[in-house]
Parts: C-alpha cells; sequence; structure tokens
C-alpha cells in the first residue's frame, strides 16, 4: 500500500471524531425547561457535510439475517485496496484453517542438498539460522550440489506490475520466501565515495547478500534493475544518496537470495555447501531438517495489523492451489459467491494491490459477519482501528483499514455497550484522483483527504451505534 504516514492521518480523524452526535434516546419526549433531544445522526447527512470528493458507499448489516441496517451505494463496485486481505483471511480460514503451519525443508537427493521452501510468508533470516542449526546437527556427508525448490507456490516477478519497481511491498514471490523478500540497502559516504552495503536483514542477524549487488551512478530514475543470471543488479542514482541511510529493495530472485544466505549461514556453522542453484522439479529424498512457521491464525493476524501484501498473496495462493494470481483471486471470488453474499466481487490478487479490483460495501459487510471463518476473523482483525477509544466511547470496532491514494476504506464489525454487533463497510473513494496518482508517493492532496475520509469514517460508526445497537430489545447478536 501506499507509504502514508498512518499517525499523521489518523490523528485528524481522531480529533474529528469528537464531532459525533451523542447517542439520544429513542422515543424521548421534551422535559419541561429542557432543550428537546438532539435527533439521531442520519448516514446521508454526515457524508453531505463532510463534502469528501469523489464517492462514498456504506453498508451495515445485520450478522444473522444479512439484512441491510443502512446503507448507501451500497451496491457500488469500489477499489477495495486493503480491505481485501480481510477477505483473503477468510478464505484461508476456510480452506486451511487456523491451526495450519508452512513447512521449509532440506531434503538429502543422493549427492544434493536441497532447500524446499514451503511458502512460508514469514520466514527470516533468524528462523532460517535455526534451521542451519539442525541440519549441521545431522553431521550430513558432502553434498556435491545445493539447490533450492521454491515451487510450493507459483513464482510471479512482482505482485503489482503495475507499481514502481523499486517499492519494498512490490518484490516478486515464489514458495520460497525470506524476509518479505526484501534486502536491506545501507549506504554511507566516505571522502567522496559511497559506500553501499546489502544485507538479509533481521531481528538478531543481517549477513550479507552475495547475489544481489548495488553500485550509485548518474543516472535519471531513482532506481534500475537488472538481472545478469547470477546476480541481481541495482543501480541508483547518487542524488537519492545524499547522507548517511538505509532503505528496503524487493528481491527479484527469491530462491537464489534464500540459497544464498542459506549457505553463508551453515557456512558460520563449520558446513560448507556449494553454490545454489534453483531446480524447477523436488526430487524425491528424505527429509533431514524442518522448519514450521507460526499457525496460520497468527500470520493471519500480523498480516491483518501490518496490512502486509506478500503474506496476503502467499496465503491466497496456498489456499486456492491455482497456477497464477489471477486464477486465484478468481477462485476466491467464487468461494464468497457460493457464500451467498451478493454479488459485485471483481478480484484480481489478494492483497488488495491490484489496480482493477472491486468490491460492493454491501457485499464486503455481509462477508465479514456471514462468511465461513467470520466468528474467527473477529478476533484477528484490529481493534479501535481508527485510534479513537478516547473519543468515541460506548462502542468498539474491530476492522481491517485500506488506504492507497485517494482510496480510504474500513471494515468489519462493530458492537455496542448492549453486544449488540452489526457489519459494516464504509468505501471512500476520489477515482480520478486515484487513477491519476497511482504509483505516486504522498501527491498534493492525499493527506488532507484521507484524514477528512477517516473523520467521516469515524462519525458513521459514532452515528450507527446511537441508531442501531443501542437498543437492548432487538438483539442482533
Amino acid at each position: 500500500m501506499m507509504a502514508l504516514d498512518r499517525r499523521a492521518v489518523l490523528a485528524g480523524a481522531a480529533g474529528m471524531a469528537a464531532l459525533a452526535i451523542a447517542p439520544a434516546g429513542i422515543g424521548q419526549t421534551p422535559v419541561p425547561g429542557r432543550p428537546p433531544p438532539r435527533p439521531l445522526p442520519d448516514a446521508g447527512r454526515q457524508i453531505a457535510r463532510a463534502g469528501l470528493s469523489g464517492r462514498v458507499a456504506h453498508a451495515l448489516v445485520d450478522p444473522d439475517t444479512g439484512d441491510l441496517l443502512d446503507r448507501g451505494n451500497a451496491a457500488l463496485q469500489m477499489p477495495p485496496a486493503s480491505t481485501m486481505k480481510a477477505l483473503t483471511a477468510l478464505y484461508a480460514l476456510s480452506r486451511l484453517g487456523p491451526r495450519h503451519r508452512f513447512r521449509t525443508r532440506v531434503l538429502r537427493a543422493g549427492d544434493m542438498l536441497v532447500l524446499a521452501g514451503g511458502g512460508d510468508p514469514v520466514l527470516d533470516t533468524d528462523a532460517l539460522a535455526r534451521l542451519a542449526d539442525q541440519l549441521v546437527a545431522t553431521r550430513p556427508a558432502a553434498a556435491a550440489r545445493f539447490a533450492v525448490w521454491a515451487g510450493a507456490l507459483p513464482h510471479l516477478d512482482e505482485i503489482a506490475p503495475e507499481q514502481d519497481d523499486h517499492l519494498a511491498y512490490n518484490p516478486a514471490l515464489s514458495g520460497m520466501i525470506l524476509n518479505f523478500n526484501r534486502v536491506h540497502l545501507g549506504w554511507r559516504h566516505d571522502q567522496g565515495a559511497i559506500r553501499m552495503s546489502l544485507e538479509a536483514r533481521a531481528r538478531s542477524l543481517s549477513p550479507r547478500a552475495y547475489t544481489i549487488e548495488a553500485t550509485a551512478r548518474e543516472q535519471f530514475e531513482p532506481f534500475r534493475h537488472r538481472y545478469d543470471g547470477m546476480r541481481e543488479q541495482w543501480s541508483i542514482a547518487r542524488s537519492a544518496l545524499r547522507g548517511p541511510g538505509g532503505r528496503w529493495l524487493p528481491v527479484r530472485r527469491p530462491a537464489l537470495y534464500a540459497g544464498d544466505v542459506f549457505q553463508t549461514l551453515c557456512r558460520a556453522r563449520g558446513l560448507v555447501l556449494p553454490a545454489p542453484e534453483v531446480i524447477a522439479e523436488l526430487p524425491a529424498g528424505p527429509e533431514i531438517a524442518s522448519l514450521d512457521s507460526a499457525p496460520l491464525a497468527d500470520l493471519l493476524r500480523d498480516m491483518l495489523l501490518f496490512s502486509t501484501n506478500l503474506t496476503a498473496e502467499a496465503i491466497g495462493l496456498a489456499a486456492s492451489g491455482a497456477a497464477s494470481l489471477t486464477a486465484s483471486a478468481a477462485a476466491m471470488g467464487r468461494w464468497l459467491q457460493q457464500q451467498g453474499l451478493g454479488g459485485g466481487f471483481v478480484l484480481r490478487d489478494h492483497s488488495g494491490l491490484a489496480r482493477d479490483s472491486r468490491v460492493t460495501a454491501g457485499g464486503l459487510a455481509r462477508a465479514l459477519v456471514r462468511a465461513e471463518g467470520a466468528d474467527d476473523l473477529r478476533s484477528l482483525l484490529k481493534t479501535d482501528p481508527l485510534d479513537q477509544a478516547d473519543k468515541a466511547p460506548g462502542f468498539t470496532v474491530a476492522a481491517k483499514t485500506g488506504t492507497l491514494n485517494f482510496v480510504s476504506n474500513l471494515a468489519g464489525q462493530i458492537s455496542g455497550a448492549t453486544g449488540r454487533r452489526a457489519g459494516f463497510a464504509i468505501l471512500c473513494a476520489d477515482e480520478a484522483r486515484h487513477q491519476a496518482t497511482s504509483g505516486a508517493e504522498l501527491p498534493e492532496g492525499v493527506l488532507s483527504w484521507t484524514r477528512d475520509a477517516k473523520a467521516l469514517q469515524a462519525q458513521l460508526l459514532a452515528g450507527w451505534n446511537a441508531r442501531f445497537l443501542q437498543d437492548p430489545v432487538a438483539d442482533l447478536r
């Protein structure tokens, strides 16, 4: 997703939440000498007062019946942005189960050792070091070849080809994933020269990445990338390297990168492996070391909290078993249709980065309370995603945000003080400005627009709490 400063954006929303109209008693009669109770907030009037450019679609859904309690443009197809990840989480929970784990293995096939990726989306250098410890402890016989197999998932050169090549959230993807397929570039100036380093950085370990190189050049484009069959090579404009600094770069050859790092980790433990090669077919052979990921539910919780694009795509592909991202997204769309949630889903990926994916507020709101896995999903969603608990007491929200340039969405579940709950979706998009600024970093006006959209979302939530979640008689649970 676009690298907005979420704290700056949400701070404005939190401040605006104080404008939400306080709940008033339904059917109250005026008390002599007191002003009459305020009318309950109306979503249409709130949206009109906000004056947000573009269009707003919203839906509030009874979780038992699927009926729309409140709606506006509920059947309008809108960009999902990262709310797509909530749909991916539902799909993965249904297809794989919350206790599913991804396994990374080392196999022995004759005179060859094979590092076999299992599609673990959160494998990092520290975890790969634990796998190296296991392997070394077996005292394996010398290997004539060392290979990496990444065929557990299809290979994608980029998650979203329309995004810029150098963006760290747009790496390649395959069944062998390491450090979210990112490499850390650091640079410093030394007597007129620019010294650069590329590291497979994790929390504890940061070995050098030997299969990736970077050089500083006089060039117009900030970044250029090429692959010569042995190494990835980045050239970076000198003008982009003023002062010491660092940033993440995407990895385009993830299997080679993981093999390179694993070879380094094994060498540090006294086991010398040949240079890694990438193989297309997994040979038969016994497993001599393995490492399992955390349970899927834990991976999904982090994916929803940090909005990790690669995790969403890897898990979605694993859930469908499809041979391409397009086919996988289509399979997820068919699954949603089979849930009886209504039409309007046009899915092109699992993360929400794809330019032409579309959802409706009505379908999205129904999915998050009525699709298979919805009961498990609530505990995985972020509580109070607008960071406004102190500004809007009386109800709780568990939801997923979705932010792109001039797109700001919120979808999840809302619960009142009485325990009544409902599913909701609020989709805000100025599609003309969104299309005009696709891929740009912080285009003019996007921060103020997003702040206003978040403020409107806060007001709609407070209004729904006042209108629909305070009556203890009609229990929506």
